[in-house]
């Protein structure tokens, strides 16, 4: 449907022609090309005429006034002597015979009638004149004429084509195009350049590091666009900085008045509801605990840079788990070094891994160095897995899924994001997606 609203109550995309480009730069480009060739073509075509009408009245003008003299002179020659004056008298445009001349039929059409209309004038309507166009050639015409003597003068007129512009005016024409081609690509470039630095600035704001500023530079408008991004990437990292502050506030003072509830649960008599109590306070304390976290995660570059053995750093990881009795094993390892934050890194896998147990109750590593050096570590799972709409909403903080992430399993929702914020910070990226015959698998990848 095209135009009006859809079923849901949502504005339909207008449809696009398929010749329309899709780029505001390309719509752009012909818009002024377009337009500014149309204009100076109009102008090109208005000097042609005005110079073809020019040229036109001139050679018609030239015509009569040289046959006038040349019939004037052949009328008064004596009949022995115009012979001798005819190649004389004649011009590029016509030629004086004396005879009838060749067969014709009446022509008084187009510029044969402008012609017949000159010789007239020429013959000063004192000598009888009929007008005829040669068959053989629609522009050959021949006037005759008879002289004051009875005999006959025939006028043959061939009309030359009028050229109202120099031969080299064309190329010069093409060259103007070229360079109004190049013109407007400049124009183009130069208006659109900054709607490019600008995206580019929005696609690299990341709330956990800090990044280039966008250019202030450039002409008033874009320097003013300059300063309101940079303003507002500056609001945007200070109002996230107050969040996870706030957070993390929140988070410390509720640890005191936990402790002084746990203290006192513990020193009360053992009661079916002092149970309750005692797992709604460990609860509300992995909710604190987790809070902080997510908090401490934000500033992960406050950790320094150090190279490490992936292999052994990966194999301990399972060795920790195995020792407790969990099912985590490592199935593919590569070896070499890299350079990371090791306790950020731990943090990233263990959060991985303890929701591949979780919910599935094993977890497998798998290791892999990509060309152009990636390395890709990989935990998965044989779980419920995630439903794919919900996959990047799994990444958000406080997200649980309503299935399986229940107070009877704990959580704040906050150990993926935890691990998204964390990877962020070692330059990294996560991806979840769900395995082939079932299961997630939790992907990092390391630059």
């Amino acid at each position: 449907m095209i135009g009006g609203a859809g079923n849901d109550g949502t504005t339909p995309v207008t449809a696009r022609r398929g010749w329309w480009p899709s780029t505001l730069r390309s719509r752009l480009f012909i818009i002024l090309f377009i337009g500014l060739a149309i204009a100076y073509s109009l102008s090109f075509s208005i000097l042609f005429i005005e110079r073809y009408m020019s040229a036109k009245a001139v050679m018609l003008g030239t015509l009569e006034s040289d046959l006038a003299t040349s019939i004037a002179v052949i009328d008064r020659l004596p009949p022995t002597e115009r012979p001798l004056w005819l190649d004389r008298l004649s011009r590029g445009n016509y030629r004086l015979l004396l005879g009838p001349g060749l067969p014709g039929v009446p022509d008084m059409s187009g510029r044969g009638a402008e012609i017949a209309e000159r010789i007239e004038e020429a013959a000063g309507h004192r000598f009888p004149l009929r007008v005829e166009a040669i068959p053989e050639d629609g522009k050959r015409l021949q006037g005759h004429v008879t002289l004051s003597d009875g005999s006959e003068l025939t006028i043959d007129v061939t009309p030359r084509g009028v050229m109202p512009i120099a031969s080299w005016l064309p190329y010069v024409f093409a060259v103007q195009m070229a360079l109004l081609l190049l013109c407007t690509w400049f124009a183009v470039r130069q208006a659109i350049r900054p709607l490019g630095d600008l995206a580019a600035a929005a696609d690299a704001v990341d709330p956990s590091k800090k990044g280039e500023p966008m250019r202030e530079t450039g002409p008033a408008e874009v320097a003013r666009a300059g300063r309101a991004f940079n303003a507002m990437r500056d609001r945007i990292a200070h109002h996230l900085e107050e969040r996870v502050q706030i957070l993390a506030a929140i988070s410390h003072d509720l640890q005191t008045p936990i402790t002084r509830m746990r203290l006192r649960a513990d020193m009360a008599d053992d009661t079916p509801e002092k149970e309750k109590l005692v797992s709604d306070l460990r609860e509300i304390e992995r909710l604190v605990q987790d809070g902080i976290a997510y908090a401490r995660s934000a500033h992960g570059n406050a950790e320094k840079a150090s190279r490490i053995d992936l292999s052994s750093f990966i194999e301990s990881i399972a060795y920790d788990y195995q020792d407790t009795g969990k099912s985590v094993r490592v199935i593919d390892l590569v070896q070499g070094t890299v350079a990371t934050k090791p306790h950020a890194l731990r943090r990233i896998l263990t959060n991985f891994i303890d929701n591949a147990i979780k919910f599935s109750g094993a977890a497998e590593i798998g290791i892999e160095r990509r060309d152009g050096g990636e390395v890709v570590i990989t935990v998965l799972d044989r779980g419920p897995g995630i439903p794919q709409d919900m996959l990047e909403a799994a990444m958000q903080p406080f997200f649980r899924l309503e299935q399986s992430r229940n107070r009877e399993t704990g959580g704040a929702g906050l150990g993926l994001a935890i691990a998204q914020q964390l990877a962020g910070a070692l330059g990294g990226s996560v991806r979840l997606y769900n395995r082939d015959g079932g299961g997630l698998a939790a992907e990092l990848t390391l630059r």
